[in-house]
Order: C-alpha cells, then sequence, then structure tokens
C-alpha cells in the first residue's frame, strides 16, 4: 500500500498492489503543468531539480481518495485536454494526474507520497528536458517512452481484463 497526501495533510490517496512503474518525466506537457501547479497561491514545490516530474504509476482501479476528497479539484493544462492533475484545494497540492480518454492509470506524484516513495526505474520524455539531467544514479535514459514501458502498460492492461 503507497499512501500520498496532501501538504497540510487534509487530502489522502492509497494505492495497492505494485506500481507499474517509478518514472520522472520531462515531456512538454509535464513541464507546463508544473510551472502552473507550483505558482499556485501556497502549492509546495514537486519538480526536481533539473525540471523533471517524478511520478508512481498505478492501474486507476488501484488508486483512490480515501480522505478529503471533496477539497480535490480537477485541473486541466488547457481546454479539451484529456489529462486531469488533481489538486488538493486546501493546501494547493498536485496529488494525482489520470486521464479522459481511456488511459487505464493513474500517476502519483513522489513528492507527495508519505514514506518512502518507490525510486525512479528510468527517465522518460527527455527530449523536453530544458537542461542538463541530473542522473546521479544512472538511470536508463529515454527521448520518447521506451518500448519496455509500453510492455509493462500492456501486461497492465491484459491483468485488468482477466481481474488479476
Amino acid at each position: 500500500m503507497l499512501t500520498a497526501s496532501c501538504a497540510c495533510g487534509q487530502v489522502e490517496i492509497q494505492a495497492s498492489g505494485r506500481p507499474i512503474v517509478a518514472a520522472v518525466c520531462y515531456c512538454d506537457d509535464c513541464q507546463a503543468a508544473a510551472r502552473a501547479l507550483e505558482g499556485l497561491p501556497g502549492a509546495p514545490a514537486f519538480r526536481q531539480a533539473d525540471g523533471g516530474t517524478s511520478l508512481v504509476v498505478f492501474r486507476g482501479d488501484r488508486v483512490r481518495c480515501v480522505r478529503g476528497e471533496a477539497l480535490l479539484k480537477k485541473q486541466k493544462l488547457r481546454d479539451g485536454s484529456a489529462t486531469n492533475r488533481h489538486v488538493a484545494g486546501c493546501c494547493n497540492s498536485v496529488l494525482v494526474m489520470d486521464f479522459d480518454d481511456g488511459k487505464f492509470w493513474a500517476d502519483i506524484y513522489s513528492a507527495r507520497v508519505r514514506e518512502n516513495p518507490p525510486a525512479p526505474e528510468m527517465l522518460i520524455s527527455t527530449k523536453f528536458a530544458a537542461g542538463p539531467l541530473v542522473n546521479p544514479r544512472q538511470l536508463p535514459v529515454y527521448p520518447g517512452y521506451p518500448p519496455a514501458l509500453l510492455a509493462r502498460f500492456l501486461k497492465a492492461k491484459l491483468a485488468m481484463l482477466f481481474s488479476r
């Protein structure tokens, strides 16, 4: 069980089971959203020093709000976007990202994980990085989404289809 909470503790998210992946994303959408969300009044920072966003990805059916759901606000970077970032209205902490377009996973922001978030396994969408990457653990670096990541998503989707 992984637990994430907003900065003030009024909203709590839980995810069960094993994550699909833990990664740092540098896509242009994540970077633009980070600038906007960290700019909200009193919002805590969540980006890495090099601009990447550390995420722990779970099947969406394994992520739920267990406290303070009424305080969550859905934020979209732009009208018509399928991507939702859920922000706790009490302290403007971003907690979860999910999608309206049939994607079956949800991303929990590692900065909001209470204890020992899973260590990132890879850096993805690095072709959008604004500057040099900070990668002291020498994680695999991918300019886009690597086939191994896509295979993990496929495996998770199949497990969902077969109720595992």
